[in-house]
This record gives structure tokens, sequence and C-alpha cells, in this order.
């Protein structure tokens, strides 16, 4: 009973610490709107010049210090809306949450992801990843063999990064918690072959995404655009360097660094393989045993008809997984594996294991629309890329730091590149750079940024797939990240010069 009244009175701490931290972050931000240029909202937005990164800073200070990043985003968002919409922020919040909710991309984002969701419980339920396990471990029989298997199978499936992480992770971490791998290290391998290999793969959701802004932006026609999106892989600095540097790591070539050491060295003297708070993103959920061992087809035939269906329909994901989830009932209960009403049980249980992904990724694409209101990628680029003008050749490497970082902050790769390209096109034209190594450079900043953002889409799915603290998958992966920008800026740098 006093244990109970203990822990009781630290969650009431906690909680009146948080209304605390919320009044007064609310009452500094009404503070400062006294300080902002008096602007009416025109065409949903609002220019408040440099007071714009406000919000974006103090959302990295708030994670960095409370490693809340649900909070962060709520409270940022609300920051935002504060200085757009003064005390009238509530109204809207509520009709950006809307607005968010009912756009066309977070829906194919909720119905692909709650769907990948029961697809994979549906193969864990049915021995599928039992027996795929055990087809990896008669071939891996050593932790680097198990890495190197979860390399192999992400460039393999190089169709979209949403399956790719989704996949991989879940289905590998069994097999790496066999070898000591920390979950760390394997979020880290399955994130940095997820987005870098689809950027640079022609036949895939990013290429098709890509392909279809160079058109809308007049750069080529519809029949020459995956061409158009050809030329710029040999430019994707970043990609490339990603899917090097995680290979050098696996072979120890490159050794642990900073937060993976710790994990490494963590799991050597016997401690667990996930940081501490991992189960609470974790899309296998408490209860990840299979009914029956299954047969390896009950895992192979199932992603083979996401791959190729997707690919059918015009790499259309959200169709991929409709028509996958109508096979495997056909698999799975015509061959009696399992009943009907255990089917339908195991996809409602695979979409429940979704929501907390879900939910951030629904936050950082209401924190970008926040964001956006208050013309925050827009002030960033207002500002720098003038200086550009003079210096033309260095414009590449510029446009990779910038918007890199102005991913880091918005976690939208795809949102970033809609904003970006309509400027950064005409911009390279008028001074002269070639466009096509700064379209590259924006492609490469998408990746960089979503790649250590705590809060990224990519980040979240990779983490919930493997198992892994979100944050702690960030903070690990961070130092490789960097790695790879000094990479894919000496390459920016000169390849301005010479192109």
């Amino acid at each position: 009973m006093e244990r109970k009244q203990f822990f009781l009175g630290i969650k009431c701490n906690s909680v009146f610490k948080f209304f605390i931290s919320f009044f007064c972050i609310l009452f500094f931000t009404l503070f400062i709107t006294i300080f902002l240029p008096k602007q009416d909202l025109i065409q949903g937005s609002v220019n408040i010049g440099l007071f714009s990164l406000i919000p974006a800073g103090f959302l990295i200070v708030y994670i960095f210090v409370t490693k809340r990043i649900l909070e962060a985003l709520i409270l940022a968002t609300l920051m935002c809306f504060v200085f757009s919409d003064g005390t009238n922020f509530l109204s809207a919040f509520n009709e950006g949450l809307t607005s968010v909710l009912s756009e066309e991309d977070t829906v194919w984002l909720i119905i692909v992801c709650g769907l990948m969701g029961s697809i994979i419980k549906l193969i864990e339920k049915t021995g599928g990843s039992f027996a795929f396990g055990d087809f990896v471990a008669r071939h891996a029989k050593t932790r680097k063999g198990s890495l190197l298997w979860t390399y192999l199978l992400g460039i393999i499936i190089f169709i979209d990064d949403y399956l790719n992480s989704l996949t991989v992770g879940s289905c590998m971490a069994p097999i790496t918690d066999k070898h000591k791998v920390s979950r760390e290290e394997l979020t880290y391998i399955v994130d940095s072959t997820a987005a870098p290999v689809c950027v640079l793969i022609p036949i895939s959701t990013w290429a098709v995404f890509a392909s279809r802004l160079f058109v809308a932006n007049g750069l080529t026609t519809e029949e020459n655009a995956l061409a158009f999106f050809v030329k710029t892989i040999p430019y994707n600095f970043y990609a490339w360097a990603a899917l090097i540097i995680v290979l050098l790591l696996i072979l120890r070539i490159i050794p642990p660094i900073g937060r993976m050491k710790v994990a490494d060295e963590r799991v050597k003297n016997g401690g667990p393989l996930a940081p501490l708070g991992s189960e609470k993103i974790d899309i296998r959920g408490k209860d990840a045993t299979p009914i029956l061992h299954g047969k390896m087809i009950d895992f192979a035939l199932p992603i083979a008809c996401l791959i190729i269906s997707t690919i059918l329909c015009d790499v259309d994901m959200q169709k991929g997984v409709i028509i996958t989830l109508g096979f495997m009932f056909v698999l799975y209960v015509g061959r009696g594996v399992i009943s009907a009403s255990e089917f339908a049980d195991y996809c409602v249980e695979g979409i429940k294991n979704m929501l907390l992904p879900l939910l951030l990724m629904v936050l950082a694409f209401l924190f970008s629309y926040a964001s956006n209101r208050i013309q925050f990628t827009q002030t960033i680029i207002d500002t720098v890329f003038p200086v550009m003008k003079n210096i033309p050749q260095l414009m590449p490497l510029f446009i990779f730091i910038i918007l890199g970082i102005t991913e880091f902050i918005t976690g939208t790769n795809w949102g970033l590149y809609i904003i970006a390209l309509p400027i950064v096109i005409p911009l390279s034209i008028a001074v002269g750079t070639n466009t096509l190594l700064c379209i590259s450079a924006v492609l490469s900043a998408g990746v960089f940024g979503s790649h250590i953002c705590f809060y990224s889409d990519a980040t979240i799915i990779s983490s919930s797939a493997c198992g892994c603290d979100n944050f702690e998958h960030g903070l690990s992966q961070m130092p490789y990240g960097f790695i790879g920008a000094f990479f894919a800026i000496i390459m920016f740098t000169i390849a301005g010069f010479v192109m």
C-alpha cells in the first residue's frame, strides 16, 4: 500500500510539473507576441521574420532536456499557433489538426502503416517470422552474419522506406537478439538501408514522388521524369555515404561511437538489449509469440505479394497492402492455419500496435503545418539563399546544409521537397549553378535531416519496427549521420566547382 502511494505521488508530481511548465511556456509565448510585427494571415500564414525560429529552438532544447517528444511537439506546435493567431491559438490548433488529418498524405500514412502493422502481426502469429528466423539462423551463425543479412534485406526491399523498415526491423529483431546485438545498432542499420536505398532506386515511392515534383516545377515532361530522377542518383552523396558507413560499422572498420558505444557495452555486460522505455513504441507488442512454427511460405509469399502488387499498381503502396491482406486471408485461412475470426483479431491487434508511432508522426506533421503557418522554412530560405548569388559554386553546399538543418527541425522530408524545389530550381538557373546538382542536394538534405531527427517518420517507423526508443535511436545514430554529412559536404563543394 505504501509503495502504491509512493508511485502515485511521483506520478502526480510529474503531472503537476508538466502543467506548471505548460502555463509558463504559454505565458512566455504570449509575452513574445507583443514584439511580433503586426500582420494579418495571408494565404494561411504570417511572416514574423526571425521570430519564427523560436518554436524550433524550443522544440530541440525541450527534447534534449526532457526526452519527452510527444510533449515537445505539442508545446512547440501551440507556440507556433500563438505566434500566428494570438489568443485564438486553440481554434487554430483545432483547425490545423483537422486539416492535417484530412490531408491525402496523412490518410495514406494511417492506412498504409496501420495495415502494415496487421501484415506484420499476421506473419508473426502464423509462424512466418519464426520460419524466416530459422532460415536466417542456419545461414547467419555469427553476430556479424546476422547484421549483414539485415543490411542485405534492407537493400533488397527497396520499393518503399516504410515497407523496408517495418518488414526488416520486425523480422530481424528476434534474430539479432539471439546474437546480443543492441536494438540501437539494429535500428541504425534498418534506418540506413531504408530511405537511402529508396532515394537511389528509380522504382520506388521516393522516385515516383520526386519525379512528379520535377514535372510540376517544369523541369521535365511526364514521359522523361523517371529518366531525370536517374540523373540525380550519382550526386545523392549523403545517401551513398549512409549506405557505406553502416556497412563499415557492421564490419567494425568504423567502431561504435557515442551512445552506440554505450549501448554496445551495455549489452556486452549482460544488460538489456533495448534501451529503457522501448516497449512503448515496439509494434510487436508484449506478446510476439507465434501460435505455431509455421513455414517459410507464410513469410516469403506475403512479402513477395506486397512488393509485386505495389510495383504493378504504379508503385502505390496503399493498393499493395490491401491486395496483400486479401492474399494473406486466402493463404492462411484457406489452408486452415488460422480461422477467419483469428485473422480479423490479429489485424486489429496489429493496427493497435501502430497507434503510438502514428500519433508521433501526426504530431510531427502538425508541427510542420504550424511552422509553415509562421513561414519557418521560407524565412530560412529567404535569409540564406540571397547570399549564394555572390558564390554560385557553393550553392549546392549551402542547400544541403541549410535544408538539412531545416529538415532536422521539421521532420518531414517530402514536405521539405514540396517547399524547397520550387525555390531552388529557378534560383539555381538564375545564378548559373548546375540545377541537377542543386536538386540532388535537396534530396540528400531530406534524407540527412530525417535521419537524425528524433520524431521524423524514418526515425519513428524504424524505432517501432525494431523495438527501440526513438530518442535513443536518433541520438545513437547522430554521429554516423554527421560523418555522412561531412562526406556529402566535401563532395558537394568539389562538385559545385567542377560542374
